[in-house]
Parts: structure tokens; C-alpha cells; sequence
């Protein structure tokens, strides 16, 4: 079992917060250690704007909750009703994320006995805000996220998966329950990498004059996230249409190879990047372009011998040749990057 850095800095957080009520003698600590868990956060904008979020609704659900005991009662209805109130009011202002902590805090005041009592109201909204800022500092100062890092990883994570499903899918090696699974989770590792690289441009947004980043290097970053989403489209087009198509064993061998220049090509880029290769600028993409050109010609060859039946290969081989254009984007993106920096 791995314990990512979230995890651990919820525990930490909630550890935190249970000792601070412990020192300052608040009772129950536990609505703290429920706020920290609530608030922890994915990047340090997130966690800081959770904050911000988190005191308006709050305060807001502690003044309806106030305002329900004296003059409205605190009966299981009422208390429904004030629910269904907190939610519309932070729906209406854009702050779903703070809802749970928000009902949290508003059954806290209403739920117990003595709730009556002003001093009651604030203690229990103290509590709330101890475990929301325990939250804050220690993402601030606990393992503070390496995004470029985090984002690299996981890039070469999907590659892996994406390549190996790339490599044998025209050829059909693995089996159809393997396949399926690899597939599933390319698709949530994709999905997973979206939301990284919003993280990440969010956090070049947000906190740019705290912590400045290479905007070209962020177009980079991008490209990277477009060229593997058009490599899962590949196989998406193939597992649609490509078996359907009748393909022959040369159209097999023909599609299979070219799939196999454009990964190696992809591979390239990673090491490109990393400024692990010695190839000259600009021979890699030269070559492929010529082979990705003599490809799309005998696909449509292809096409034009049998329309009817090879409309279905026809789509799979347009899904391949947009593949190669976002890999010839990628390697300029790459080799803008570097002249920049060289300068």
C-alpha cells in the first residue's frame, strides 16, 4: 500500500489540529479534525482559495444556524430546511467545494444541547476554523507539491500504458480481458493527467508573481497532455472500427509498422526534452514526415479500392496521421523551448 502525499498531510493536518483544540481547551475537538479533512487541498492556490471559501460559508452557516435558534427553533424539520438553505447559498455563490464542512459546522451548532448560548455558537465555529487553517499550513510547509515533477511522472506513466496498448492492438497479442483492462486505465490515467495540468496552469495563473513559471515550458506541458489524448482516440478508432474493416494480413503488417515509428517517435520526444538524445535537430521529424505522408497516400489507395468496406480503415488511418502532426508540434514546442533558454 502507498500513502501518497495527500494522504499524509490529511493525517498530519488532522493530528494538528486535534492538538491545537487539545492546548486551547476546545470541545469537541473532532468537528476540527472534520474540517481539516475537508480542507486539505491538491496545490497551494487550492488550498489557500478553500480558505477564503471555507470563513465566507461558514460564517454564513453559523448566522443562519443562530438565527434558526431564536427565532425558528431547532427541530429536525427546521434543521432540513436550513440544509436545503446552506446549499442553495453556496451554490449560488460558486463555492460547492465548501458545502460538507458547511453542514458540518451548521449541525454542530443546532445539533447539541446548550445551543442557546452565544459563547456555545462562536466555540463551536472556532473549532470549525481551527481545522480549516491546521489544513492550510500544512500544505503550505508539509512536502508543498512539485508539480513539473508530479506532472512528468505521470506523462511517462500514461506513455507506457498508451505505447504497449499502441504496439500490439492492430496485431491483437493480448488478450481481450488484458486489453481491456489496460485500456480502462489508460482512460482514468488520462483523465487523472487533465486534471494535473489544470493544477499546474492554475498554480502558473494564480500564484505567478510568488512563484514564477516558464510559460513556454507550460505549452509544452500541454502538447505532451494532447498528444497522448490523440493516441487514446487511435485506439478508441481502432477498437470501433478497425476489426470491422476486414483489414488483410499486409494492411495489418502496413498500419501496425507505422504505429510502431510514430511510439519510437514519441519516445524520442521524451528523451528530447530531457536532453537525453544526440539526433540532429530536426532529422527525427523529417523522416517521420515522409513516412506519415507515404502512410496517408496508401491509406487512401486503400480507401479508394473499396470504399464501402475500407471507410471504416480509412477513419482509424486520419486518427493516426493527426497523431504524427501533434508529435510534430510537440518536437517545435520542445525545440522553441531550448533556444529560449539558451539565450
Amino acid at each position: 500500500m502507498t500513502l501518497g502525499p495527500r494522504v499524509f498531510k490529511t493525517g498530519i493536518a488532522v493530528t494538528l489540529s486535534l492538538y491545537i483544540c487539545l492546548f486551547l481547551n476546545l470541545e469537541p475537538a473532532v468537528f476540527a479534525a472534520v474540517a481539516a479533512v475537508f480542507t486539505i487541498q491538491p496545490s497551494i492556490y487550492r488550498s489557500w482559495r478553500q480558505l477564503l471559501d471555507q470563513v465566507v460559508t461558514n460564517t454564513i452557516g453559523a448566522a443562519v444556524a443562530l438565527f434558526s435558534i431564536y427565532f425558528l427553533g431547532d427541530n429536525p424539520i427546521i434543521i432540513g430546511l436550513l440544509m436545503m438553505l446552506v446549499i442553495s447559498l453556496s451554490l449560488k455563490m460558486k463555492m460547492e467545494s465548501t458545502i460538507p464542512l458547511t453542514l458540518v459546522t451548521v449541525l454542530a451548532i443546532m445539533s447539541a444541547p446548550g445551543n442557546e448560548d452565544i459563547d456555545f455558537i462562536l466555540n463551536r465555529f472556532f473549532i470549525i476554523l481551527v481545522g480549516i487553517g491546521s489544513a492550510l499550513v500544512v500544505n503550505l510547509l508539509i512536502i508543498p507539491p512539485n508539480y513539473k515533477k508530479n506532472y512528468l511522472e505521470k506523462t511517462t506513466s500514461v506513455f507506457q500504458n498508451m505505447s504497449l496498448l499502441l504496439r500490439t492492438a492492430v496485431s491483437n497479442e493480448l488478450t481481450e480481458t488484458s486489453f481491456q483492462g489496460q485500456s480502462k486505465q489508460l482512460q482514468q490515467d488520462i483523465r487523472k493527467l487533465e486534471d494535473q495540468y489544470k493544477i499546474f496552469d492554475e498554480e502558473r495563473a494564480k500564484l505567478s508573481k510568488l512563484k514564477p513559471l516558464d510559460v513556454r515550458e507550460i505549452v509544452v506541458f500541454k502538447q505532451m497532455l494532447k498528444t497522448l489524448q490523440q493516441g487514446e482516440e487511435i485506439l478508441e478508432n481502432i477498437e470501433e472500427h478497425y476489426f470491422q474493416s476486414g483489414a488483410s494480413d499486409e494492411e495489418d503488417h502496413f498500419f501496425d509498422r507505422h504505429i510502431e515509428q510514430l511510439i519510437k517517435y514519441h519516445e524520442y520526444l521524451f528523451l528530447k526534452y530531457e536532453g537525453k538524445t544526440r539526433k540532429l535537430e530536426g532529422e527525427y521529424e523529417m523522416n517521420i514526415m515522409k513516412e506519415s505522408a507515404a502512410f496517408f497516400e496508401r491509406s487512401q489507395d486503400i480507401y479508394m479500392q473499396n470504399k464501402k468496406r475500407k471507410s471504416r480503415l480509412f477513419i482509424v488511418a486520419s486518427s493516426i496521421i493527426e497523431y504524427s502532426f501533434y508529435l510534430q508540434r510537440l518536437d517545435q514546442l520542445i525545440d522553441q523551448y531550448y533556444k529560449v533558454r539558451k539565450n
